[in-house]
């Protein structure tokens, strides 16, 4: 139902002004005949109340007031008819469509009013075609064009054809009276007529003629001396060669050598020749069109096709100008509120201005999303006083461009969004060390898109933002420096070994290390009880989270060296030994030096009476 209303009320909004139009011309016609029908009526009043004043007599002084004063109620109403009629069709001017009446190019005047059945545009026609008829007529009568009175127009006659005839609504149109209005038409008609015969005459084209060879002329002239210029130049740079062309170099690298620079000058005055050629041609070329008539288009046509983007440019260009005005305060004022933004930020991140729950390394992440958001909003107040910006070939690009935006970036605007929730997460900062996965190394970088990790190998590790977000991040970092990192490392002992022991040898062997603290003082978890053996795990705090892989290496050689010292077998997590006849798996250099391996003991019983 709401679609059949629209394409109902389509044709109104197109067509209703025309309509209004129309109907306002019927009016006003309308109303002109009905005051011509008055007027002819109060005439003929007039006509009366003159009888009488010509019968009373010179004594009848208040009869004879009586009929002036009813001469003067009809003058007066007269008056404000015509008035009326003239602001009318006034405000029917500002929109009215009006149709010329043409001699081939030329316009002789416009046809607004219709009469009776005729319209506007059909009058024009009509009245175009029997004046091309007047200026094929070969018989020269030009002066039997005549004004001839009827009823109720005023017309423009040839012979015994009516060209055109003058109405009322016509006059009233163009501010004047249908004679007057008639004999304009005419002598336009006969100028046109005059003037188009003089254009086609046998002399005339003679002489446009011989203009079009001397222009000819001219060309070839102007275009053997540019040719000459050419030539003569060109020997004198070859000439000059030595002089004035020399290799371009620094610190012994050659850019153009003179050979190049003598080639490239000798293109760029043929191409000046070729462009001499081409502007001579197309300002020549109008010149010569315009000397026919049947060509005087063609000379504004081509004329126009370069001079028009040029003109279209420079009015671009002057109409721009407080616009640009306007694009360089709005430019300058972001500018200056982006430095003082970045000021506060840099107090921030310098931590000499201190805002409650904001971190110092927060400062230039949310900076750099204030720019950006500060540059966007001036870009929407930039964006209507741009030129073209309200075109459809602008808007088309833009939404082109933002589709192609979206579409080709969903995973760098992923990575972006997750490196600005991790800024603000503050899960790491560069130089920590940390463990992504299986990646574990230190921070080099951190960007929107990327973090960077050098592991301990000195490989560097490039990790999308959002595959940080997604997954578990370990810091060793965070809290070395206050609390100290744990490090801690599990050997697997025999039941043999009294556990206190192996406690004291593991404390001892981790406060030998480098880089362990003695306070906190390390400690030992016994983390299972298995088949063969016991678990045991040391734990020691660091301040060097960096150093992780030489703690562990040390630590791990002075688990070896206490328990080799100690007489504590390491013999786990398989380890299979008979002790009959086999050397101990502690190292020869702590043994004593009268060590010897126990030997293979056999027992053999004799039973009696065997």
């Amino acid at each position: 139902m709401v679609i059949v209303l629209i394409l109902l009320l389509i044709p109104n909004f197109f067509f209703g002004q025309k309509d209004t139009m129309v109907d306002k011309l019927g009016e006003v016609q309308t109303m002109l005949r009905q005051a011509e029908a008055i007027r002819i009526a109060d005439s003929l009043k007039k006509v009366e109340l003159n009888a009488q004043l010509l019968q009373m007599k010179s004594s009848e002084i208040s009869a004879r007031a009586g009929i002036l004063a009813q001469f003067k109620t009809l003058e007066a109403k007269d008056s404000l008819r015509k008035v009326d009629m003239v602001a009318r069709v006034q405000q029917l001017k500002k929109n009215a469509v009006g149709f010329p009446v043409t001699l081939y190019e030329d316009t002789l005047f416009t046809i607004y009013t219709k009469i009776g059945s005729i319209t506007a545009k059909e009058r024009a026609a009509i009245v175009t075609k029997r004046i091309k008829t007047i200026y094929n007529d070969n018989s020269g009568l030009l002066d039997s064009l005549m004004v001839i009175n009827s009823d109720n127009t005023v017309d423009v006659g040839y012979g015994d054809v009516v060209i055109i005839s003058v109405s009322d609504f016509d006059a009233i149109w163009n501010n004047t009276t249908k004679i007057a209005l008639a004999n304009d038409y005419k002598e336009k008609i006969k100028a046109a007529v005059v003037a188009e015969k003089k254009k086609h005459s046998v002399v005339t084209l003679l002489v446009r003629i011989g203009l079009v060879l001397l222009v000819l002329s001219g060309i070839l002239l102007v275009m053997w001396l540019i040719n000459k210029g050419y030539i003569k130049a060109e020997r004198i740079i070859v000439e000059k060669k030595n002089t004035w062309l020399k290799d371009l170099s620094y610190k012994g690298y050659t850019f153009v050598t003179a050979d190049q620079e003598l080639h490239l000058a000798v293109m760029i005055i043929k191409l000046f020749k070729w462009f001499m050629f081409i502007l001579l041609l197309y300002l020549f070329l109008p010149l010569i069109f315009s000397i026919f008539p049947f060509t005087q288009g063609w000379a504004t046509v081509l004329f126009d096709l370069i001079w028009s983007p040029f003109r279209d440019v420079l009015l671009s260009v002057w109409h721009f100008i407080p616009n640009l005005f306007t694009i360089l305060v709005i430019y300058f004022v972001i500018k200056y509120v982006v430095k003082f933004v970045k000021y506060l930020f840099s107090e921030i991140e310098a931590e000499k201005l201190t805002i409650s729950g904001f971190h110092a390394d927060w400062a230039m992440p949310t900076f750099g999303i204030v720019r950006f958001l500060l540059y966007a909003f001036m870009f929407v107040l930039i964006f209507p006083y741009l030129p073209g910006s309200d075109s459809n070939v602008f808007k088309g690009v833009s939404v082109f461009l933002g589709v192609l935006f979206s579409l080709g970036s969903s995973s760098a605007i992923g990575n972006m969004v997750a490196g600005l929730v991790i800024t603000y997460m503050r899960p790491f900062k560069i130089g920590d060390r940390i463990k992504i996965g299986d990646i574990t190394g230190d921070v080099i970088e951190k960007t929107m898109l990327v973090t960077r990790i050098r592991t301990i190998k000195n490989e560097e590790i490039t990790i999308p933002n959002s595959s940080v977000l997604s997954g578990n991040t370990t810091n060793y970092s965070t809290n070395a420096n206050t609390q100290g990192l744990i490090v801690h490392t599990t050997v697997t002992i025999g039941y043999d070994v009294p556990w206190k022991d192996m406690h004291q040898a593991l404390i001892d062997a981790a406060l030998k290390t480098e880089f362990i603290m003695p306070d906190p003082k390390p400690f030992v978890l016994q983390t299972s009880l298995d088949d063969f053996y016991v678990s045991y795990q040391i734990n020691a705090y660091t301040r060097e989270a960096s150093k992780q892989a030489v703690i562990y290496s040390n630590l791990h050689q002075n688990i070896q060296d206490i328990c080799n010292e100690r007489g504590i077998e390491i013999l786990s997590p398989h380890y299979r030994a008979a002790r009959d006849g086999n050397n101990i798996t502690i190292p020869a250099g702590y043994l004593p030096k009268d060590y010897k391996a126990p030997t293979f003991g056999i027992t053999i019983s004799k039973d009696e009476g065997k």
